[in-house]
């Protein structure tokens, strides 16, 4: 599956990133941050290394339970997962 994937800046320099389906808008529930664009048609696949810290698995799993995916920042690491 390809992918657009957005970034927001958090604490030290670090970014939140979203990712929603390739040509898709950034859901409603999320349009209140001011995302800005990190890369687009990316290849989710689960052969090809972790991007920008979604691994094919998780972003998928959360695409398709939500229609996007999101990772966040907690104690200086990056996390993934339903619990954002």
């Amino acid at each position: 599956m390809k992918v657009d994937v957005y970034k927001r800046p958090e604490r030290e320099g670090m970014f939140s990133y979203l990712a929603v389906p390739e040509g898709r808008p950034i859901p409603s529930e999320a349009t209140n941050i001011d995302w800005e664009t990190a890369e687009n048609s990316i290849d989710l696949d689960e052969n090809n290394e972790p991007v920008h810290g979604f691994s094919a698995a998780d972003a998928l799993s959360q695409i398709n339970d939500k229609g996007y995916a999101i990772t966040r920042v907690q104690n200086n690491r990056m996390r993934i997962g339903p619990n954002v």
